[in-house]
């Protein structure tokens, strides 16, 4: 019932009940609550000097009182009560059409028996008047609704923020060299545009010319400036670093990259939990709880002696404290908080109920290349067989395999870089085929070969650790320099050096880590080995892999699938939350349930932390609201009115907004646990 706060379709103040996709406005609603408070306030102000009770408590009556003063009050306070009251009144006939009476039904009902009969008191009917505690009990919801709003605004601004992310303008080049400054949407694919230092990237494209570094914190989450250069691909959003690059458009519309995440975010926030639901189900009961409470409340202190005008003043303020505003915003404002969280930090949910499921999960998959390795060949080893050194053995084989493209000569190559080894310059290379390749480095005859090339040479090798890296299944090559071995370099997958921090984290949650890969079982059990997994599924081909997640799950365990999106992909739906990691800048990935844009397990830690974080806020908000009712409508009620404790209908709606307000701001708190994960996982602060 009061979920709409999430989409801006403020219910109770809507004006006619259009939500956001309509075109209402959210800052000319708020703007609307600020007049109509502030004018309000200005007229409660005679109201409150020409009330008999007011004049009488400070003895005023002498200085104020003439005849037809009680007209001019009658006048002032219908003013207040059409002027100010308004927006509860017409909430009150949206909610009564939808057959749904909430809020606004109660705070409507409130002010219009308090006005009828204080108007009918001044015509003729015995009885006291009730104007002063009619507007103030109006100037409070008011200040109540305006307050609120703009936490709502605040909290539910994800997809406003998102789009704010692009310029309006661009600098497109034109054909003799100079640029002219052009609104984004009249670009168009093929289009150059020159992206000045500073400058945020006003489309998705692929750098022709120029380098630099991007800051991609709020699109991907990735805290440190990503450096690129020419034929690499720039985020529209992104904010350009120290220097000029000229971008070619490639795509735009719906097929960016913000557009995609502003969709995801468009249907996470649409799709409604169930927490979601328990919580708009309690607030239609308590609605109800509240009208039967007032009635009960009027026939009670009627039965027992007390007069009328008492008596409605108790049923006024059990109706209007026990207003289920914060229980109705206890999940929606939780729910849009995470929601804009997650989105700046590259963890784009697709289903808001995958989100809330994640907290129960009890085991992780993951997909192993690309997911916790990285997918490429890299040195793991390096063993000298002869009196050679380590970084000597790394030189003279780097060397060499300059000179090829194959995946182990780039690993090769990369090691050396990384180290910053001296490469030799190579003469007369030559591959081996199918066994390695040959050259003359530094003038010396270099060979980097395999197992196989050794044996068939005559090589006698004996060396235990060879021996142990080849039983890990990695692959092995031997480094021959004039013609005798004199090394062995052992390469693997590489694993990410983010995996192992991703699986501590998930095990200090208390969640099994295991992984499926279509390798062989010696390279599994290796990898499996160095992060500690739980459990691992070798020599799986593709489509097996929703078989393992189902035989994972027969164990009696909700299990999370993590994967690159693709050939993943029936795993990912058959798992109770299916997780595409490293995704890019290609986010529409329709068979996962949450999209990690960075290629970095850790963020699936992230997620978890922060699916338990947003259940805790919103338990948290559920119990604040009940426990706020069970206590305040006994006491509207007068249950303590024996001890001298009694509510006027001013102070309930106080207490009621007040509530609200506790309610937003405990939402918010939810960027605390959220600044603590990206502590954590190096995501971008918040």
């Amino acid at each position: 019932m009061m979920s709409e706060h999430v989409h801006h379709d403020h219910q109770s103040v809507d004006h006619g009940g259009s939500d956001h996709a309509g075109g209402h406005d959210h800052g000319t609603m708020i703007a609307d609550f600020r007049r109509r408070f502030w004018v309000s306030v200005a007229l409660t102000v005679p109201v409150l000097i020409l009330s008999p009770m007011i004049q009488g408590l400070l003895g005023l009556r002498e200085v104020f009182a003439f005849q037809g003063s009680i007209y001019v009050l009658l006048l002032l306070a219908t003013f207040v009560f059409l002027y100010g009251g308004w927006p509860f009144l017409k909430g009150m006939v949206g909610e009564l059409a939808k057959r749904q009476p909430g809020m606004m039904t109660l705070i409507a009902l409130a002010i219009t028996v308090a006005f009828v009969y204080s108007a009918a008191v001044v015509l003729g009917l015995s009885g006291k008047v009730f104007f002063w505690e009619l507007v103030t009990l109006i100037d409070i919801m008011l200040l109540g609704h305006w307050i609120e709003m703009r936490s709502v605004m605040g909290a539910s601004g994800a997809l406003d923020a998102l789009v704010r992310l692009l310029p309006a303008t661009a600098h497109r080049v034109m054909d003799s060299g100079d640029t002219e400054e052009v609104p984004v949407t009249q670009i168009g694919p093929g289009d150059e545009l020159l992206v000045r230092p500073g400058e945020k990237v006003p489309i998705d494209g692929i750098i022709l010319s120029g380098q630099s570094s991007f800051n991609e914190a709020m699109l991907t989450g990735e805290s440190r400036p990503v450096r690129k250069g020419e034929g690499q691909e720039a985020i529209g959003g992104a904010i350009n670093g120290e220097g000029a690059v000229v971008i070619e458009v490639r795509k735009t519309g719906d097929q960016t990259y913000l557009s995609q995440v502003i969709d995801m975010v468009r249907q996470a926030q649409e799709t409604r939990s169930r927490t979601q639901d328990l919580a708009n189900r309690a607030a239609l009961w308590l609605t109800y709880i509240a009208l039967g409470s007032g009635g009960l409340t009027l026939v009670v202190w009627l039965g027992i002696g007390q007069g009328f005008s008492f008596a409605l003043e108790r049923m006024v303020t059990v109706m209007v404290i026990s207003c289920p505003h914060a229980l109705g915003l206890a999940v929606p404002l939780v729910v849009a908080v995470s929601t804009q969280l997650t989105a700046q930090n590259g963890l784009l949910i697709r289903d808001r109920a995958a989100f809330e499921r994640a907290r129960n999960l009890q085991a992780v998959l993951f997909d192993k290349t690309g997911t916790l390795t990285e997918g490429r060949f890299g040195v793991s080893d390096v063993v000298p067989l002869a009196e050679i050194g380590v970084d000597d053995v790394l030189m003279w084989g780097a060397s060499l395999e300059t000179q090829s493209e194959h995946p182990i000569a780039r690993g090769l190559v990369s090691e050396a870089k990384k180290r910053g080894l001296n490469l030799f310059p190579v003469a007369e290379f030559r591959n081996l085929t199918g066994q390695g390749a040959e050259a003359s480095v530094d003038g010396r005859r270099v060979r980097v070969v395999s197992p196989g090339y050794v044996r068939q040479q005559g090589f006698e090798i004996a060396s235990e650790v060879v021996e142990a890296l080849d039983a890990q299944g990695k692959t092995v090559v031997y480094l021959l320099l004039d013609d005798r071995p004199v090394g062995a370099i052992a390469l693997a997958d590489i694993v990410r050096p983010e995996s192992f921090a991703a699986v501590e984290r998930l095990k200090q949650l208390g969640i099994r880590c295991m992984m499926l890969t279509g390798d062989a079982t010696a390279v599994a059990r290796t990898v499996a080995g160095e992060l500690g997994l739980d459990d691992f599924f070798a020599e799986v081909l593709p489509g097996d892999k929703a078989e393992k997640v189902r035989e994972v799950q027969s164990r009696g365990l909700t299990v999370a699938m993590i994967g690159d999106g693709v050939n993943d992909a029936p795993a990912l739906i058959a798992s109770d939350l299916g997780i595409a990691i490293g995704a890019g800048t290609d986010v529409a990935i329709e068979s996962a349930d949450v999209v990690l844009v960075r290629s970095d397990p850790r963020d699936v830690f992230a997620i978890l932390a922060l699916s338990r974080a947003t259940y805790n806020k919103m338990l948290q908000n559920l119990i604040w609201a009940t426990a706020y009712n069970a206590v305040a409508i006994p006491l509207a009620a007068g249950v303590a009115y024996s001890w001298g404790v009694i509510l006027t209908p001013a102070i309930g709606a106080a207490f009621m907004s007040l509530s609200t307000v506790i309610v937003a701001i405990n939402a918010k708190l939810l960027s605390r646990a959220s600044r603590l994960v990206g502590a954590q996982t190096g995501m971008s602060s918040i």
